[in-house]
C-alpha cells in the first residue's frame, strides 16, 4: 500500500524535506492535515525545530496556533523549547499571545522555567503577560526560581522579567514568594535582583 500524500506530507516535515514538502503543498496538500497525535505537519516540524520546513508550511498558511491532543501549538512548543527561529516566524504570523498549554501556562512560563534567556526576551517584547498564572499556581518568575537552578541564564531571566514590570509580590498556591524560594535556596544574585 503506497502511502497517501498526507503521510508523505507529515514524514517529510518530520524529514526537513523541503522538495518533498515544496511538491506536495504545490500538488494540493493542506498544510494543516494532522498525525494520530493531533499534531500538524507545521508541529511536526517545530518539534524538530526544522526551520526551513518550518517556514515552507508557514508561508503555506499553516495555522501556528493549531494545537494537538496534548495542547501544544507550534507557537507555544517553540516558546516552551527556545526554537527562537520558528518562534519568531510564528510570532510574525498571528501567534495567539493568551494561548496556554495543558498546564494553563503561556509560553513565557516553560521558556522562563528551561533557561531560554533570549526566548524570554523575545516573547516579552512580542507582548506575552509577564503576571500570568498557570494551573499550578505559578508565574513565569516563580517557575524561573522554583525550577531553575539560580545560574547565569535563570538570573538573566528574572532580571528581564523583573525589568518588565512583573509583579514580585505574586506568590505560589502555598503562600510563598519568588524571592523568598530564592532565599530558603541561597541564589543571591537573584535574591540581589528581587530585593532591588
Amino acid at each position: 500500500m503506497s502511502q497517501s500524500n498526507d503521510a508523505k506530507l507529515l514524514n517529510a516535515a518530520a524529514d526537513n524535506d523541503l522538495s518533498t514538502i515544496s511538491t506536495l503543498l504545490k500538488a494540493g496538500v493542506k498544510p494543516d492535515i494532522r498525525n494520530n497525535q493531533g499534531q500538524t505537519t507545521l508541529l511536526v516540524a517545530t518539534h524538530a525545530n526544522h526551520v526551513e520546513a518550518a517556514k515552507l508550511l508557514i508561508d503555506a498558511g499553516a495555522d501556528v496556533n493549531a494545537k494537538d491532543n496534548i495542547h501544544d501549538s507550534p507557537y507555544l512548543y517553540a516558546g516552551a523549547r527556545g526554537h527562537l527561529d520558528i518562534l519568531k516566524m510564528t510570532l510574525a504570523h498571528g501567534a495567539d499571545l493568551i494561548s496556554t498549554n495543558r498546564y494553563g501556562g503561556t509560553a513565557l512560563i516553560p521558556a522562563a522555567e528551561r533557561g531560554h534567556v533570549e526566548t524570554v526576551k523575545t516573547l516579552i517584547e512580542a507582548g506575552v503577560d509577564v503576571d500570568h498564572v498557570n494551573n499550578l499556581g505559578w508565574t513565569a518568575l516563580l517557575e524561573a526560581v522554583i525550577l531553575g537552578n539560580g545560574g547565569a541564564k535563570h538570573t538573566a531571566i528574572v532580571k528581564l522579567l523583573v525589568d518588565a514590570g512583573a509583579d514580585i509580590s505574586i506568590a505560589d498556591n502555598d503562600g510563598v514568594t519568588a524571592l523568598q524560594h530564592a532565599q530558603s535556596r541561597g541564589y543571591q544574585d537573584i535574591i540581589a535582583i528581587l530585593k532591588k
